[in-house]
């Protein structure tokens, strides 16, 4: 945990911000509401991270905030954020997704992964496609590249969305063979800031369709049966 002291008194969120922008001018603050602690408000900064910081701006701590839901500690961000995102997955373009799935009768679940290209339990998630369709899930590819906009990661996520063959060419560069460098109008850059909206800050990143946030690899049959399939 990080305490820091603020110069001067900031009785409201606005005034909050002023003085945190004061000490750290680069801190980029996506929202400043009441947290689920009276007495703190939760500043959400880019890059999926919260301050939670005291009424009068004289301190912050800076960590998770959890709760304790149906006898398990959960994230409660991921509370907050679980309508949230169920909403946003219902409202993206398909187009813009990179789907393997089996056949459509064959469908028991879907699940939005945001990915890195460079991502080794990436790489290991998407090994297990086959085997993932086979039991009924289907998987839809946004990208979110860790390092950044304008990063080798990113211009690989671009290059492969923006290839004649996406789909084989996302599976190409997973592993870890060379793909021709493309551009074209794409969705990357959008899947990034949508996945920091989420709080996404690490990959592979699976969301349900009910909006649950699963942080990391699992393997395929444990996926399943997290999903209800038997």
């Amino acid at each position: 945990m990080v305490f820091l002291a603020l110069n001067t008194l900031a009785a409201s969120p606005e005034e909050i911000k002023n003085e945190l922008l004061k000490v750290r001018p680069d801190l980029i603050i996506m929202g400043i509401e009441k947290s689920e602690i009276q007495g703190l408000y939760a500043v959400d900064i880019q890059g999926g991270y919260t301050l939670f910081v005291s009424e009068d701006g004289k301190h912050f701590v800076s960590g998770e905030l959890y709760a304790i839901s149906n006898g398990e500690f959960v994230r409660a961000k991921d509370l907050k954020l679980k309508p949230v995102r169920k909403q946003k997955m219902s409202q993206l373009d398909d187009k813009e997704l990179l789907t393997f799935a089996p056949e459509k009768d064959k469908i028991k679940a879907t699940v939005y992964v945001f990915t890195d290209i460079d991502c080794g339990y990436c790489r290991k998630l998407h090994q297990e496609m086959p085997e993932l369709n086979r039991l009924g899930v289907a998987v839809k590819y946004l990208a979110y590249p860790r390092s950044g906009l304008n990063t080798d990661s990113y211009n690989k996520a671009v290059s492969a969305w923006c290839s004649d063959n996406p789909r084989q060419a996302l599976t190409q560069a997973k592993s870890g063979q060379p793909i021709p460098e493309k551009t074209c109008a794409n969705p990357v850059a959008k899947h990034y800031y949508l996945g920091q909206e989420l709080g996404i800050n690490g990959t592979p990143a699976v969301i349900y369709e009910d909006g649950t946030l699963q942080p990391g690899y699992v393997p395929a049959r444990e996926l399943a049966n997290r999903l209800g399939i038997q």
